[in-house]
């Protein structure tokens, strides 16, 4: 990520991801960590699971692998041209255009939540409460999949993909810490990749995946 001068307003992340559209999914949709946190997920969850992608993007390649795994997948996006996409490209899926902190879910209803980079474009306690909120709707057992740019940053502005934004991440550390402690999830696996995406105008990304799971028992339970 570049920080940049304030010469151009920041888009919001439902404008940014308006403005991308299917570059985004060149860019990004060969992520071999990506692929892998996919496969791991599926190997791991029995038919018909329910399964939610938060900020589902194009749909692919999220979306599309788990539903040709046989996944129930609900995807939610605060674009409307992301969602327009997903609905034409994974018709097997459901889509929402709705973000992290509206999207209605029952505690529990999921057995796994996916998270591939929809958190960035917020402000840090919104990162947080996303994560409690992901949490929240995992059943039983249920695993949480996600991805973020590991960054001790709040409310920085910086030029990504030639287009200006405004964002907040928190070190790969502290991010892990929040999913273990913050979320009581059992972290199971974490690391931290570098990535070029399929773009000129984007430069290396450092990645930090995270593999957690909900108790099988909640306390109380």
């Amino acid at each position: 990520m570049r920080e940049h001068g304030a010469e151009q307003r920041a888009l919001s992340a439902a404008e940014l991801f308006d403005d991308l559209g299917l570059g985004y999914e060149r860019a990004f949709g060969h992520l071999p960590e990506q692929l892998a946190a996919i496969d791991w997920l599926t190997g791991r969850l029995g038919a018909g699971a329910r399964v939610l992608d938060v900020g589902s993007g194009t749909g692919r390649p999220v979306a599309d692998r788990l539903t040709r795994a046989g996944f129930a997948v609900t995807g939610i996006d605060v674009s409307r041209t992301m969602v327009e996409l997903a609905r034409s490209q994974v018709p097997g899926a459901r889509f929402e255009q709705c973000g992290v902190h509206d999207f209605d879910a029952p505690e529990g209803g999921f057995d796994a939540v996916c998270a591939f980079f929809p958190l960035l474009v917020m402000g840090r306690d919104e990162v947080s409460a996303a994560l409690r909120r992901m949490a929240g709707w995992l059943a039983p057992g249920g695993y949480l999949v996600t991805a973020t740019v590991p960054a001790d940053v709040e409310d920085v502005e910086i030029e990504w993909m030639g287009r200006r934004v405004r964002v907040s991440s928190f070190s790969a550390e502290e991010y892990v810490r929040q999913i273990r402690e913050e979320c009581g999830l059992d972290v199971l696996h974490h690391a931290v990749s570098v990535f070029q995406p399929d773009d000129e105008q984007a430069g290396p990304e450092d990645h930090v995946f995270c593999y957690a799971r909900r108790a099988k028992e909640l306390p109380g339970g």
